[in-house]
């Protein structure tokens, strides 16, 4: 009884963690670039039950050797296994501003070790001077005058360094070189992540590479910069809201066993095992 007890409480934790990533989606729906999270479920090892049985076996030597009959797998409950970014690109609207930017991928390979395939990320310089990667565009320009994201961390050009504007008159083509009113030019720095599931989230829209610093990205890979465009979060809204409600409706199926067992426990205890 007690296992089935586990099982069922196993299941409500898994549905509670689904329902925190499926809500910290919604909440990012309209979050520039955040890239949607998925869940892998995966289930405890299954046990193989028997039966141990008094009939025994003839043999040679007359001797009893008790019989095991299988009466089959046991799931000993479900647990969330890892999330997992999904780098699908999102829908890029038009904002007007000029610090705002969007990379559109265009021809990406596919990573042939993983199956995945590439993402590009635009580089930035946090406050403790490591560089991270986004898809953010929202940038605006500093008071000391670079371009840099909302919370303050410089972007970073094609050679890893700081982009000083002077003004927000500046125009970017579409392969990313950035053209200021005196004619000073940089290229955005587009980074290239082969396998994307190398890398992490850190929040704010930020993801760390685990595999070391990523490259720019190379001659087989197409994108286009666009400015005064946002690139969208690829939240499914509708397919999420779904998921949520069916997560709500599997714990509540869950609470309702362990509420079950409960009781059995309590009329064993309390009336099963009562003398008269």
């Amino acid at each position: 009884m007690l296992r089935g007890l586990y099982t069922a409480a196993s299941g409500m934790l898994a549905q509670e963690r689904r329902v925190d990533w499926l809500t910290n989606n919604l909440a990012n729906a309209e979050t520039p670039g955040y890239k949607a999270d998925a869940a892998a479920m995966r289930a405890f090892p299954e046990l193989l039950m028997s039966r141990l049985e008094d009939q025994p076996i003839p043999t040679a030597s007359r001797r009893a050797i008790p019989t095991q009959t299988v009466i089959g797998p046991l799931v000993t409950g479900v647990y969330m296994q890892e999330l997992i970014p999904n780098f699908r690109q999102g829908d890029v609207k038009e904002t007007g501003l000029a610090t705002d930017m969007a990379i559109v991928d265009g021809q990406v390979p596919v990573d042939r070790a993983s199956g995945q395939r590439g993402a590009l990320f635009f580089a930035v310089e946090t406050g403790e001077g490591e560089v991270r990667y986004t898809r953010n565009g929202h940038f605006t320009i500093s008071p000391d005058g670079y371009l840099t994201t909302q919370e303050g961390w410089y972007v970073l050009d094609a050679n890893g360094e700081r982009i000083p504007l002077s003004s927000e008159r500046f125009s970017v083509r579409d392969d990313g070189m950035i053209i200021d009113e005196n004619g000073a030019a940089a290229r955005l720095g587009v980074a290239f992540a082969a396998n994307p599931q190398t890398l992490v989230k850190e929040g704010n829209g930020l993801f760390r590479s685990t595999t070391g610093p990523l490259p720019q990205a190379p001659g087989n890979v197409t994108y286009t910069v666009k400015q005064r465009f946002l690139e969208r979060s690829n939240v499914d809204v509708e397919r999420t809201m779904t998921d949520l409600l069916a997560a709500y409706r599997t714990f509540e199926a869950n609470q309702k066993i362990v509420q079950a067992y409960d009781r059995s426990l309590d009329k064993a205890v309390n009336e099963v095992g009562r003398l008269k």
